[in-house]
């Protein structure tokens, strides 16, 4: 019998949303097998949504000139081969991570690499012959990942970190925590998973109302904070975190957040990762296609109403325009939003 790997390297490249899934997955992992050493390799960016967990490394690309182009692809594969990897978990499964993980198994490292279901998820999305039923969690495809590479990983009952002690640098912005923090991330890449502002401006004026609650308004680049600094509307309770900030003290405010409501985008799955509840709004897509936040139950994420645009979900990552359906996300009440958030806290 061969030999269980221990030192494997983790790939995961991009994006945002779908690097944060993998976290929860790697931390019950090095839980479960504490012998196990781990190097993620990804983009430098995401550094700090592994820091903290015991055992594993963090190999930061550089896409832009170490490491572009083919050559670099081979430049990557013989700087990871320096750290004496002996097993590649490619949770990726794009060109790029195909070629490294294909020279690790010509140099006889064992290799495994998750399936993404696409013909599950074209299915899903077809507007002909629908097939309406969920597909398997992208956690769960990782899990058989490194089932194939030999271990295990029993998700049901995940341990998160501990919320961060704020500095007082952070406090400034937000001020001691004596309510309820709710947090809102407003935007997604797509404009098909946006909930419509004007509403988003009713959600937020209904709940700022109540003195019990502070919100933070997540969001990033110059665009979305005018927009956030419109929404913030003249509310004492409101606070627009938007480019005030580093990403690391982000992840520390989020980590104490009572409630995030977020769209189908990665602010949901940064706070799914640290144990927050989270509330998501979707449009285009829907949470039968496998990204649904970790952890959180399905009524949790808030659909447009099918009865009504039957197509839907028309798109795996809201990158597909379907006329007569730019404006699904109105089928969801900004009362059942409320309603959520209060139940939730």
């Amino acid at each position: 019998m061969s030999q269980k790997p221990k030192h494997i390297a983790v790939i995961r490249l991009s994006a945002m949303g779908d690097v944060a899934m993998t976290v929860p997955v790697l931390r019950v992992l090095v839980q479960q097998h504490p012998e196990l050493k781990l190097t993620v390799v990804s983009r430098p960016f995401f550094k700090p949504f592994f820091d903290g967990i015991p055992n594993v490394n963090f190999f930061a690309v550089d896409v832009k000139n170490r490491h572009k182009g083919f050559f670099g692809l081979l430049r990557l594969f013989s700087d990871l081969k320096k750290l004496d990897i002996d097993a590649v978990a490619d949770l990726h499964n794009v060109l790029r991570s195909k070629v490294v993980r294909s020279l690790f198994a010509l140099s006889g490292k064992k290799v495994a690499f998750t399936d993404k279901g696409r013909a599950e998820k074209k299915a899903l999305t077809s507007l002909t012959n629908k097939v309406f039923k969920p597909v398997k969690p992208m956690v769960e495809r990782h899990v058989e990942t490194f089932e194939k590479l030999g271990f295990s990983i029993d998700l049901t009952n995940p341990q998160f970190p501990t919320k961060a002690i704020l500095s007082d640098e952070i406090l400034k912005i937000t001020g001691n925590k004596t309510q309820n923090w709710v947090g809102i991330a407003p935007f997604a890449q797509y404009q098909s998973k946006v909930y419509p502002l004007d509403l988003m401006q009713k959600v937020i004026d209904e709940l700022a109302k109540k003195n019990s609650i502070k919100i933070f308004l997540f969001g990033g680049g110059n665009e979305e904070i005018q927009q956030l600094n419109q929404l913030l509307n003249n509310h004492s309770n409101v606070i627009v975190l938007a480019g005030k900030l580093k990403f690391n003290q982000e992840l520390e405010v989020i980590s104490n957040l009572d409630v995030m409501l977020s769209m189908d985008s990665g602010n949901a799955h940064i706070a799914a990762m640290l144990g927050v509840k989270v509330i998501t709004l979707w449009g285009a897509t829907h949470p039968f296609a496998g990204f649904s936040p970790f952890n959180q139950p399905l009524e949790n994420c808030i659909v447009s109403d099918r009865d009504k645009f039957p197509l839907l979900p028309t798109s795996i990552y809201g990158n597909k325009k379907v006329d007569g359906y730019e404006e699904v996300m109105r089928t969801i009440a900004v009362e059942s939003i409320i309603e959520k958030i209060k139940f939730l806290l």
